[in-house]
């Protein structure tokens, strides 16, 4: 059984998830070395692809799964305040 860890959702405060720790701090880092510092940022599906090639094959095999966890991360570090959405649309993703 793998290790959890306890995520936030900026869209639903105060409730936290358990998800898969070794996922979910391969994607972080992932999205950490790939989101620009400054506005306006990347969009989601940007992230998706850029990720990938930083990804394990043994942890997101061919990149599977790789969508739902980058919105899991998004999510979670937007509501420690670790990523920002730029104002206008399209969603595009920065580190303040």
């Amino acid at each position: 059984m793998s290790d959890k860890i306890e995520v936030q959702n900026v869209g639903q405060p105060g409730k936290t998830y358990r998800v898969d720790a070794a996922k979910y701090a391969e994607m972080r880092a992932a999205m950490m070395a790939v989101i620009h510092s400054e506005p306006p940022g990347l969009t989601p599906a940007a992230i998706i692809e850029a990720v990938k090639p930083h990804l394990s094959p043994t942890l997101f095999p061919g990149g599977e799964t790789a969508g739902w966890w980058v919105k899991c991360v998004q999510l979670d570090l937007e509501a420690k305040g670790l990523l920002k959405r730029a104002p206008k649309s399209p969603v595009r993703l920065y580190r303040p």
